[in-house]
């Protein structure tokens, strides 16, 4: 997938390079214009997350240092960074906040993975499958923990208030999706509460406490918010299209796992109420037995039906919304690599 072959999204990315689209989002790749642009505060991120995970528990060590080593994209704490740059913050909590949302993040991954009793993340065996889940739960709560801790130094209630809000709702959409599991007759307006809560809201979270740190004003906090909040919903459609076109190496996980867990994602749930007959029939049987065995003629369907393609153009009007949501500020080259980002959200391959 490339964004080229998306023509709606070239009224905001139009100034973006070849070279950009569909390039890794990692702060080891110094080619990348986003990363590079923020790599010395990466830097000190790296430096506060590996200062903070440290405990005197060496499993804790073990656990944590195993998760967090793995990598990502990164692409939460990359949002805190961009935003507090882009109204000039010049102080130092933008890092530590960059850091308290990555523990967060990856507390989600620990539960996560223990949940969907998945084997395989970022490329590797999952903490779950090393450690035992309870090791892995119990250090996500560790992380949780230790975020809170963090919020403390940074003395703001107006930041400790959006990042609790967001926790909480993360939990929500986590029990929304347990709810959703399984279940054939979920419809698209219950599965986008879900990315919003479970996915999106962490994403909003993090665009928000960058401008406030950087004493932006309520609107644009508000603006922040929704840029966070759609460019989070760009990369979950995304990556609900790549369980089913992409491969194991690019996306770091098993294709077809959330077949395997009958999870209905919006491919199934456009074929479910655009497919032939016997095509339902076979998403429904799927989807509730969480059968992974019938995953090629559940591609071949979705393909043909359009359903893909669909999940991709709803991924793009996010894109969209977010880039038009900080289309007042002032323009600068934080701005300019927050819209290059929502052409990487819907670009990418990985």
């Amino acid at each position: 997938m490339h964004f080229k072959q998306i023509p709606a999204l070239h009224r905001i990315i139009a100034v973006i390079p070849d070279s950009y689209a569909g390039s890794p989002l990692s702060a080891t790749n110094n080619q990348n214009p986003i990363t590079e642009l923020i790599a010395v505060d990466m830097d000190e991120v790296n430096q506060v997350i590996r200062n903070k995970l440290h405990s005197e528990v060496a499993l804790v060590n073990q656990i944590a240092e195993y998760i967090i080593s793995a990598g990502g994209k990164r692409i939460r704490p990359v949002l805190v960074l961009l935003v507090a740059n882009a109204f000039q913050y010049k102080g130092k909590h933008h890092h530590e906040l960059a850091a308290i949302v990555e523990f967060i993040h990856t507390a989600t991954l620990l539960h996560d993975d223990v949940v969907d009793e998945s084997s395989m993340r970022r490329g590797r065996k999952t903490a779950n499958a090393l450690f035992g889940n309870a090791a892995s739960v119990l250090v996500g709560d560790f992380l949780y923990s230790r975020a809170f801790q963090m919020m403390v130094s940074i003395n703001s209630m107006q930041i400790m208030q959006i990042l609790a809000d967001a926790t909480n709702v993360i939990a929500e959409g986590e029990v929304l999706q347990l709810l959703n599991m399984h279940d054939p007759d979920v419809t698209e307006e219950r599965y986008l509460q879900v990315i919003r809560s479970k996915t999106a809201k962490l994403f909003e979270a993090a665009a928000e406490i960058g401008a406030l740190i950087a004493g932006a004003n309520q609107a644009e906090i508000e603006a922040a918010g929704e840029y966070g909040r759609s460019l989070g919903t760009a990369f979950q459609l995304i990556d609900d299209v790549l369980d089913y076109s992409g491969n194991a190496e690019d996306i770091g996980k098993n294709v077809g796992d959330d077949l395997r867990e009958g999870k209905p994602t919006l491919p199934l749930i456009y074929l479910m109420k655009n497919g032939s007959a016997e095509e339902r029939d076979l998403v429904r049987a799927c989807i509730e037995n969480g059968d992974e065995s019938k995953f090629d003629a559940i591609l071949d369907a979705i393909t043909k039906s359009g359903a893909l393609a669909y999940t991709q153009s709803e991924a793009v009007k996010a894109a969209e919304r977010a880039a038009t949501a900080i289309a007042d500020w002032p323009d600068n080259q934080y701005k300019q690599a927050m819209v290059k980002l929502c052409a990487f959200a819907v670009g990418r391959n990985h």
